[in-house]
């Protein structure tokens, strides 16, 4: 099995099993940071700054990174127990400020929301971060009007990897969510989808290294955001 294929498929479903279930998708749920909108700069930058500020120590990368796609409180709070609210704090005056300049946009996510528009799928977003920020990111790059609801950290008492906000955007959107794809580029999105019966799309372009993101078991993986629109008009590999 080739992993970095278009349409990575997993030891969890059977090839047909996988692509029957495609073929019913009626809605798509995306991630936001990593998925929809390049953050990963950004959110890199914002941990340096605001360990470093209360801590007095920038932390690695590697270990500030390693649960992006959760909440921040409950980041910091794994990172420095007892110190999460000023970390959050001084994290959220830092990322604000320079939000607009370090933010950028992945080719083709327009294009490719246009199409999957036009094939009549109801979209949303689910992201862990909190709702300003959520609406600042997609008003900045012009896709707000693309979703019929945005599920943030603020909008639900619980967080992926539980299941619980996919299930708050598929009603949102009129669609059961075992009848959406959830893409994401982080094992957070993947195990959220996987535990609640949505089809998980890996998102390859993300702040995950490919193995991190696919070793939840993902029915699919992307490179590109481009290519959704073609494995949701079951293309793909033709």
């Amino acid at each position: 099995m080739d992993r970095e294929t278009p349409n990575t498929h997993t030891h969890r479903e059977p090839l047909a099993s996988a692509a029957e279930r495609l073929a019913c998708v009626r809605g798509v749920l995306f991630d936001l940071d990593g998925t929809l909108i390049d953050t990963v700069d950004l959110i890199r930058v914002s941990f340096r700054y605001a360990t470093e500020k209360v801590l007095g120590e920038a932390l690695p990368d590697e270990l500030t990174m390693q649960n992006v796609g959760q909440p921040l409180r409950t980041q910091f709070e794994d990172l420095a127990p007892g110190r999460a609210d000023e970390l959050v704090r001084v994290y959220r005056e830092f990322n604000q400020a320079h939000h607009d300049t370090l933010a950028k946009s992945y080719p083709g996510t327009a294009d490719a929301l246009h199409a999957i528009a036009a094939m009549g799928l109801p979209m949303g977003v689910v992201t862990s971060k909190g709702a300003d920020g959520a609406r600042r990111g997609l008003a900045l790059f012009g896709l707000a009007d693309f979703f019929k609801v945005v599920v943030s950290a603020d909008d639900v008492p619980i967080h992926k990897p539980d299941p619980y906000p996919l299930r708050v955007a598929s009603a949102a959107i009129g669609v059961p969510l075992q009848y959406c794809v959830y893409v994401g580029d982080s094992p957070h999105d993947m195990q959220a989808a996987l535990s609640g019966g949505a089809l998980a799309v890996a998102a390859l372009w993300g702040a995950f290294s490919p193995e991190d993101v696919l070793a939840p078991g993902p029915q699919y993986a992307l490179r590109g955001i481009g290519e959704l629109p073609t494995l949701l008009a079951g293309e793909a590999g033709s």
